[in-house]
């Protein structure tokens, strides 16, 4: 079970390992031993998710969202399989993590009538410091 908050828990059967060979350095032991992990949660089936943060986990997980609903991370940063494997699961603890953040919502603010007032004012002295140089025609 991964716990992600006191509300929401991502329980084993949801979550599917694969180990597989990961590509870079190694040496002989690159091609013999799988220490990749490619970590496979159904969000979309999951119960303990609620509509809203599937939604905003949709949008956060970009390219590793399949086209069945399913979030894909692979790790093969280590030569350790464990390690990878923890790295994985800290990873989408804190992407389903910020997705149950709501964002703050934006309030579109206006330009005051006194800061145009000032730009305007600030280009029109500019205009007659440059238009009062140079040569006399």
């Amino acid at each position: 079970m991964l716990r992600i908050n006191d509300r929401i828990t991502i329980e084993d059967w949801e979550l599917v390992e694969q180990f597989i060979r990961a590509s870079g350095p190694g040496g002989q032991n690159v091609n013999k031993v799988s220490s990749a992990v490619e970590l496979r949660f159904e969000a979309e089936r999951s119960p303990n998710l609620p509509d809203a943060v599937k939604r905003r986990l949709q949008r956060l997980a970009g390219r590793r969202w399949t086209k069945d609903g399913a979030v894909v991370i692979q790790v093969q940063e280590e030569r350790s399989q464990a390690r990878n494997r923890e790295i994985a699961r800290e990873r989408l603890a804190a992407l389903v993590l910020q997705a149950t953040l709501v964002p703050k919502r934006r309030v579109p603010t206006k330009v005051s009538q006194n800061q145009k007032r000032k730009r305007v004012d600030a280009k029109k002295a500019r205009s007659e410091v440059k238009e009062t140089r140079g040569w006399e025609r």
